[in-house]
């Protein structure tokens, strides 16, 4: 459906290039450019014209390189993906989510979709009958949901077009039907809007901005550009949106959002609980890379490959993650992949798991850190009180039955006494004849 295997082909065919020994004043220059962002505080205006201006300056260095040559426009743009794809894969840590603004949106439009799925349908957004197709809509969400699972400004802005051209088809079939004639944004963007809501994509507004800031801005143009733009009034939309953007009454809908409002409250789990790989890691921690000793006869021009993910995994793995909700940092790193810069974080994810842990120990009262209670007196003391509570039921049976015996044995000494009486009687008083 889309062209991201073709890409993964020339992402790594642009890595076979770096690794020739021609190359070594590009790789030089591309782990330079690297570790400057270190030196600098994050700024995304910054640090998207910084990006920028590096892409421009490499693609006038790949141009005059020797190893391309008599190359096509495609072999220097195939180059040119490749650049994007490593370096912003390097930098995304810091580029994506970088500011604390930045997450606070994310958060916020995340909760009020989280409310808004609870009512909305179709109709309060006007969508006509013929475009209402469960299955297009399901397949457009599902595109729109991969947008995190992927690193690079191009791959997420596939997702996008993946998404968007899932319901341009809707429209041009429900139009082919002769059932109504269905075209422009009044009928596309409703339905973009609603699939949105269906899909809330984890970090939509920091996703969009990354793509808008780091994709190269020659690739940002025609169709590609029109539906970044028809995603971004989607999210704007959702942002803004209130009763009098929906086919509802205000009361009813005041009332609604109350309730998912409360009922959000109810149900959210605490964020602190949830690893999430994709929050900011230390700058110097991702962004440096590992040097060959520039000082050898004979330096191999290799670009440091750890981190990035190869396409068929990432793809499984990404959408592994999003079917379980949580995300674990470090879980599948090796311990030659983790960097000085990393231990902060794990220290700091050791003693929240600690206290977490000593928290609920506590709360629970059986077991805890600093005093173990013997799970065999436990079960031991629990036997003897059934045992006890069994004895005496026992006894208390055995002596029900002692005392009806015994009624049962004055009942009978009464019966005879009487009938014995009875005999008496009437052997001295002989019948009257």
């Amino acid at each position: 459906m889309d062209s991201r295997s073709d890409h993964s082909v020339t992402f790594f065919s642009f890595l076979d290039r770096m690794r020739h020994p021609a190359s070594l004043d590009l790789v030089r220059s591309i782990k330079s450019f690297l570790v400057s962002f270190s030196f600098y505080t994050s700024n995304a205006e910054n640090d998207s014209k910084k990006v920028q201006e590096f892409f421009s300056r490499m693609e006038t260095a790949i141009r005059d390189h020797p190893l391309w040559a008599n190359a096509s426009e495609d072999d220097i743009d195939c180059a040119l993906e490749g650049l994007e794809k490593y370096v912003m894969t390097k930098l995304i840590s810091r580029t994506l989510a970088s500011s604390p603004e930045d997450v606070k949106i994310d958060e916020e439009i995340s909760d009020k979709i989280c409310m808004l799925q609870a009512f909305l349908r179709p109709e309060h957004l006007d969508i006509p009958t013929v475009l209402q197709n469960e299955a297009s809509w399901l397949l457009a969400v599902k595109e729109l949901k991969k947008i995190n699972a992927f690193k690079a400004p191009r791959e997420k802005l596939f997702c996008i077009m993946n998404c968007c051209k899932v319901i341009n088809n809707l429209l041009l079939n429900a139009s082919a039907s002769g059932n109504c004639v269905l075209a422009g944004a009044d009928n596309f963007l409703p339905v973009l809007i609603y699939v949105t809501i269906k899909a809330n994509p984890p970090q939509l507004h920091s996703n969009l901005k990354f793509i808008q800031l780091y994709r190269r801005h020659a690739k940002l143009v025609s169709e590609a550009s029109y539906y970044l733009t028809s995603l971004v009034s989607a999210k704007t939309f959702v942002v803004d949106l209130s009763a009098k953007s929906l086919s509802i009454e205000e009361v009813e809908y005041e009332e609604t959002m109350q309730a998912a409002r409360l009922t959000n409250k109810s149900t959210h789990l605490d964020p602190s609980l949830v690893f999430d790989d994709t929050k900011r890691m230390p700058d110097h921690g991702t962004t440096t890379t590992h040097f060959e000793d520039t000082n050898r006869s004979e330096p191999s021009p290799v670009l440091d490959t750890k981190g990035m993910p190869d396409h068929c995994t990432t793809t499984t793995h990404a959408e592994d993650t999003n079917r379980s909700g949580l995300n674990y940092p470090f879980m599948e790193a090796e311990a030659g992949e983790l960097t000085v810069g990393d231990v902060e974080r794990l220290l700091a994810l050791y003693k929240e798991v600690v206290t977490k842990y000593s928290s609920l120990c506590n709360n629970v009262g059986y077991f805890s850190i600093s005093r173990r209670r013997p799970l065999l007196h436990e079960l031991t003391r629990d036997s003897s009180i059934l045992a006890d509570k069994k004895y005496s039921s026992s006894a208390v049976s055995k002596e029900r039955g002692r005392k009806e015996e015994n009624m049962s044995c004055k009942l009978g000494e009464e019966a005879a006494t009487v009938s014995e009486q009875s005999t008496s009687k009437m052997e001295e008083e002989p019948p009257n004849i």
